[in-house]
């Protein structure tokens, strides 16, 4: 697995760029943010993502280790591939995604192109706490959250998302008991219990 690249800049274009090692040109994938902080010629050194795929090997490169692993934890959720977390690191930097996962910030990440309301929620819901392990001395606190420390209606959007109605998802969970430290990962089982008992 090819994890760093160090070489000559061959080529550059916004989409990816082709790096010179010792007679042999890689092409990465690269997202706009990564384009912008390149020089136009010279040595460059990137951190590589290897995706192999069963008719391709394709490389990602970033020029930080912090963008690499937000690509990592957004390839990971279910429906994000490869060219789509690119485009979310080409619209939004990293500390920016943090803090709009962090925060819930559903209009934020629902204002990237080719991310609905639904992609929106998953990635809040999948990544909200992954994140805020990455980089816990920079969380913001989250937006009309209440003395539980979950927002209760982001966890009544993640249920009527799932297909419950809201306020069949609403007396869920206002039936069940929510501690302070409680996070959405601990809220939703206890509400899809209660919902399909």
């Amino acid at each position: 697995m090819i994890a760093l690249l160090s070489g000559e800049l061959a080529y550059k274009a916004p989409d990816h760029i082709i790096v010179n090692v010792g007679g042999v040109g890689y092409q990465l994938t690269i997202p706009l943010s990564s384009f912008y902080s390149l020089p136009e010629k010279g040595n460059v050194s990137l951190h590589v993502h290897t995706h192999v795929r069963e008719d391709a090997l394709q490389l990602f490169g970033f020029l930080s280790r912090e963008e690499k692993e937000m690509f990592g934890l957004l390839i990971g959720v279910s429906g994000v591939g490869p060219k789509v977390a690119v485009n979310i690191l080409s619209n939004c930097t990293v500390p920016e995604l943090k803090q709009a996962l962090m925060e819930g910030n559903l209009k934020r990440l629902s204002s990237i192109p080719g991310i609905g309301k639904k992609s929106a929620e998953r990635l809040i819901l999948e990544l909200r706490e992954k994140v805020g392990k990455l980089d816990p001395g920079v969380l913001p606190p989250a937006v009309n959250t209440p003395a539980t420390g979950v927002s209760l209606e982001d966890a009544l959007s993640a249920l009527t998302n799932l297909g419950y109605k809201e306020t069949l998802a609403r007396k869920a969970l206002q039936s069940i008991e929510i501690s302070p430290e409680a996070t959405l990962e601990e809220v939703l089982p206890a509400a899809l219990k209660h919902l399909t008992r």
